[in-house]
């Protein structure tokens, strides 16, 4: 079996995955022609299997594909899917139903998972110095605010490493009262106005109030399409900052489902506009599932496009390869066998 990449010689990183093709942690295969491809993580060729190292390892990814695997994305021609650390690219249309938001969901539980254990970890510290605070001076009065304040202050501290202080940095005026907005803090995120967007503006528009004129029908700090959506993205993710629940996550995806997609589920949730500290969690959780796959999807997208170009070009060479080293009868038996037309 070849281990390295055909074109740049770079080594394949091995799967475990795969106990029939065990190198490439991507992979590219068509069930209905019997190709097979290891494609390079460096220079993103794709490399053909020998005719005689794909049937097993073809039947392992179809199998792969129906019983673990998570589609990420699709054309009408190829679809990129995940199992593991496996990426699989498989020629033609999946058949399987996009769940994207599985992804980001994920992330809130594993974000909740690390809240806990740091929130865990400072209480720990806290009660050490109560119990031998007498020891080092401190006295009950000055426990009992360490105890009060210490786990919150390492929490908020880990946020703001991660996140820094604003979600926006610019310059921008209030059209009522010329007022400069240079910065949009984090600690003023419940009064942030979330508002579905357009075709033309994105997903979501945000407004902050202006401090000075608090006029709520116009002026203010206004930011829309890709500037909005990356604000709201990082208000959200700090916001959400202890993750959610596993039950949270579930009721909030339902609510994504059945909306049916970011546009309308920012109307339902949002309607003309409402201020993020008068959201309910759940729909707030959806927001930012949703506005997190938007983004996402629109990489993969690209990502598509990218693989769907190299399919076309490695498709070509796999057609002449096969045919030129394969006498066609067998050939035909052999791709039988794997689309199960016997022979």
């Amino acid at each position: 079996m070849f281990t390295t990449c055909l074109v740049c010689h770079s080594a394949f990183d091995e799967n475990d995955s795969l106990e029939h093709f065990p190198r490439g942690e991507r992979v590219a295969f068509d069930p209905v022609k019997g190709r097979l491809w290891a494609i390079c993580k460096g220079c993103k060729r794709w490399t053909l299997a020998p005719i005689e190292e794909r049937w097993e390892a073809l039947e392992e990814l179809d199998k792969l594909v129906m019983d673990k695997a998570r589609l990420l994305s699709q054309t009408d021609n190829i679809a990129l899917l995940k199992a593991g650390k496996l990426e699989i690219v498989r020629i033609g249309r999946a058949n399987l139903s996009e769940q994207a938001w599985w992804r980001y969901g994920r992330q809130l539980r594993e974000r909740r998972k690390k809240h806990k254990q740091l929130t865990a970890l400072a209480a720990g510290g806290v009660g050490a110095a109560v119990l031998f605070g007498p020891g080092i001076g401190l006295g009950w009065f000055g426990a009992w605010i360490l105890w009060e304040n210490a786990p919150r202050g390492v929490t908020n501290a880990a946020r703001w490493l991660r996140f820094g202080s604003a979600a926006w940095r610019g310059e921008r005026r209030c059209e009522n009262c010329g007022f400069v907005f240079r910065s949009l803090p984090y600690n003023e995120r419940g009064r942030v106005i979330l508002q579905p967007g357009d075709s033309e503006n994105g997903p979501m528009a945000l407004t902050q109030p202006c401090p000075r004129c608090r006029k709520k029908a116009s002026g203010g700090l206004v930011l829309t399409g890709r500037e909005a959506e990356h604000a709201v993205r990082r208000v959200l993710a700090y916001h959400h900052f202890a993750g959610a629940s596993e039950s949270r996550i579930k009721s909030a995806t339902r609510l994504i489902d059945e909306a049916g997609s970011a546009d309308r589920l920012g109307r339902i949730v949002l309607g003309q506009g409402r201020r993020l500290g008068d959201l309910r969690r759940t729909g707030a959780i959806a927001l930012e599932i949703a506005a997190n796959e938007s983004q996402e999807q629109r990489l993969l997208e690209l990502e598509l496009a990218d693989l769907e170009r190299h399919w076309l070009e490695e498709e070509e060479l796999a057609e002449i390869i096969d045919g030129e080293l394969t006498p066609l009868p067998v050939f035909e038996s052999l791709r039988r066998k794997v689309i199960g037309g016997g022979g």
